[in-house]
């Protein structure tokens, strides 16, 4: 018998991944909307950020494990550079994004979150 991704201990990861999707497409939106041209890249980064959000909670709502793998990839190379650079080089990010020093805003979640999601979609099926 194989469990699925989007089972167990899966939803509750679909859930946070679902709510990281509209957290940070709103606050995408907002900031592109009013102010996009006082930080572009750090507002397009929050686009970026809630795509990949939202495509990770499909791929493991659907158990697609390919895809969440490559999603998971996507957001913790996403979190790993762009927090190093947002603190290497706080000019560059005159605002922050979600993955701005590795998530801080939002209590390094974002950090956390792919590891987790590794873990889980890594695990050993049964």
């Amino acid at each position: 018998m194989t469990t699925s991704i989007s089972s167990g201990p899966g939803r509750a990861l679909i859930a946070v991944y679902g709510l990281f999707s509209l957290a940070a497409g709103a606050r995408a939106a907002v900031q592109i909307g009013s102010k996009f041209g006082q930080a572009p890249v750090a507002y397009s980064l929050s686009a970026l950020a809630a795509v990949v959000y939202i495509a990770l909670t499909v791929a493991l709502w659907r158990g697609a494990r390919r895809l969440a793998l490559v999603g998971l990839g996507i957001e913790l190379a996403g979190v790993l550079i762009i927090g190093t650079l947002s603190l290497l080089d706080p000019a560059a990010f005159p605002d922050e994004t979600v993955w701005s020093a590795y998530g801080k805003g939002y209590g390094f979640v974002p950090l956390v979150l792919p590891v987790v999601g590794l873990y889980w979609v890594l695990r050993p099926k049964r």
